[in-house]
């Protein structure tokens, strides 16, 4: 079986690049120039287009995506997880869970790269082409708290439904007040089914007390959050205390060394 021909090609990449009269006309007026063999080279101006506009595209989605720089796929160890969730996170970064508005929820202690790990998936998505936002909790609570205050909540709200993904990072490390709560609670509302929400806590459902405060505003956030999900487990031992007991258990160089020269 032959492939496409190279003016269906080109027909394909302006309709892509929204060129609907280039993807008719180019065809007929190259051959009537008597220039039908430069089609392969109009081909070419066209992949050229499209690939700079994808790289315009992710750069000007990763300024507004605020990802933490250093915390991306290279820079994370994943032999460190179960192989169950190896291979969640190699499933997530094929970005197809942002299709059917699909929340993603981590769950482990300090230290265990929860947070590391989604920040790498924000930036799979964007390279990918998906509007992201990585933000701390307790700053977007804020955040839409004070948007609160002004009247202007309905106007932040309809700000982060721009972006496909919101990785809101450390939910429950910071307590909050009813007020916080119920701003939360209108956030997690306004993206059910709609757009996706990451979210990363050291709070187990059990203890969402602690943040929602009335057990029906509890249940009813879990509902909302956990219908469409898929669910995390960082049930490792901390990275941070990991790297602190291999730094104490190896003496440092030269130690010895400068132990028998004082010897001496």
């Amino acid at each position: 079986m032959t492939g496409p021909s190279v003016a269906e090609q080109i027909r394909v990449r302006c309709t892509q690049l929204q060129l609907p009269t280039v993807a008719v006309q180019a065809e007929p007026c190259f051959e009537a120039a008597g220039h039908a063999e430069a089609l392969g080279t109009f081909l070419e101006v066209l992949d050229r287009e499209i690939d700079n506009r994808h790289q315009r595209r992710v750069e000007r989605l990763r300024r507004a995506a605020k990802l933490p720089l250093g915390k991306t796929a290279s820079t994370f160890d994943p032999l460190r997880l179960p192989a169950k969730l190896r291979q969640q996170l190699a499933d997530l970064a094929r970005g197809e869970f942002v299709e059917h508005a699909t929340n993603v929820l981590a769950f482990g202690l300090p230290g265990t790269g929860k947070s590391h790990a989604m920040a790498a998936l924000g930036h799979a998505l964007v390279i990918a082409g998906r509007s992201v936002l990585f933000v701390p909790a307790y700053r977007l609570v804020q955040e839409l708290l004070a948007a609160k205050r002004d009247l202007a909540l309905p106007r932040a709200l309809r700000r982060l439904d721009a972006f496909e993904v919101v990785i809101l990072d450390d939910l429950g490390y910071v307590q909050q007040d009813g007020a916080e709560a119920d701003v939360l609670f209108t956030l997690m509302a306004e993206r059910y089914e709609r757009r996706s929400l990451v979210v990363t806590s050291n709070l187990v459902f059990s203890q969402w007390d602690q943040i929602f405060r009335h057990p029906m505003a509890t249940a009813a956030a879990i509902d909302r959050i956990v219908h469409h999900s898929v669910i995390l487990e960082f049930d490792v031992s901390s990275y941070r205390t990991d790297e602190a007991k291999k730094r104490q258990a190896s003496p440092p160089k030269g130690g010895g060394e400068e132990k028998t020269q004082r010897k001496k």
